[in-house]
């Protein structure tokens, strides 16, 4: 048996494996509990928010901190415009206030490196909450917004809905020439310069695309939460959730960060109602224990074990 022939075979039971969970997740409300429906919207979220980040951090290596920011500036586009336009196009608009920031932000910090910008993008999470918090006690006289509630079900098909395109977006560019200009910025970003790539044009542009999704994200689990503050929607949790996630997942494919985010979703929710007070704590070991003994995550570890080299 040749070589194509193997990869065909995968190819078709990979397509067959992605319909047959299309078609899950897309009947799933019909029968399924609300509980799993709201679960699942969640696990949603973090899928997104973490292939995002591993969208643009993955290949360049740049440790970016700023989802938060993006996921808190469509939380409060939800808040402003929701009782004035239409859901799809309040999301969308959220999708597009973050890209935009991120394209500013972009520009003025993307030539910085390392632990400067990773400094920097957390910091701007935390001067958008307090400039917000201001605002709202100084200007308007009151702090927080309702947001106007939507269907769990609905939440759910726009969430997931928001998840088929960033996955599409996120193939798309890791096989176009575009992802290998990304990767060649990690792996020397000086020799990626030299040999013609315009590398800051390419980081700004990537860091948009993820903070679009992210934003949109942001919008969408606004309508489940009906109150937000500054420091409900720009928690940093939402900055190092995704972090987290993708290095216990792994960076190095696509399924990587998705597997992590699951993974993670479910247990941060296993965790919460049994150990409230602890669980960032446990969270904390697992991801020193992942580093560890797990440098690549665990898409790393299954192609070693795959490979028959065992696990060290």
């Amino acid at each position: 048996m040749n070589i194509s022939t193997v990869l065909t075979k995968r190819s078709v039971v990979g397509g067959l494996v992605i319909l047959i969970l299309l078609i899950i997740f897309i009947t799933l409300p019909l029968y399924a509990p609300a509980y799993t429906v709201i679960l699942l919207t969640a696990i949603f979220m973090y899928i997104v928010l973490t292939v995002s980040w591993a969208l643009f951090s993955g290949p360049t290596g740049y440790m970016s901190l700023a989802p938060a920011a993006f996921f808190g500036v469509g939380i409060y586009t939800a808040a402003i415009l929701g009782m004035k336009l239409p859901l799809i196009v309040v999301i969308v608009c959220g999708g597009f206030f973050s890209f935009f920031l991120a394209l500013l932000v972009g520009a003025l910090t993307l030539r910085l490196r390392g632990i400067y910008f990773a400094i920097f993008t957390f910091g701007l999470v935390m001067l958008i909450a307090y400039l917000l918090l201001f605002w709202e006690l100084h200007v308007t006289g009151t702090r927080g917004r309702f947001v106007i509630a939507v269907g769990h079900n609905t939440v759910y098909y726009i969430m997931y809905g928001n998840l088929v395109i960033l996955l599409i977006v996120a193939v798309f560019v890791r096989r176009s020439k575009f992802g290998l200009a990304l990767r060649s910025i990690g792996e020397n970003e000086d020799a990626a310069a030299h040999t013609g790539v315009n590398v800051t044009l390419v980081k700004i542009v990537t860091f948009a695309i993820s903070a679009f999704f992210i934003g949109t994200a942001g919008a969408v689990m606004a309508t489940r939460w009906t109150y937000i503050d500054p420091f409900i929607a720009f928690n940093p949790l939402f900055s190092f959730m995704p972090v987290l996630m993708a290095i216990f997942g792994g960076t190095g494919q696509l399924w990587g960060p998705i597997i992590g985010a699951a993974i993670f979703a479910y247990l941060e929710e296993f965790l919460i109602t049994r150990f409230p007070y602890y669980y960032m704590l446990i969270f904390g070991i697992i991801l020193v224990i992942a580093i560890l003994y797990m440098p690549k995550g665990l898409v790393g570890l299954i192609q070693k074990w795959r490979k028959g080299g065992g696990v060290v």
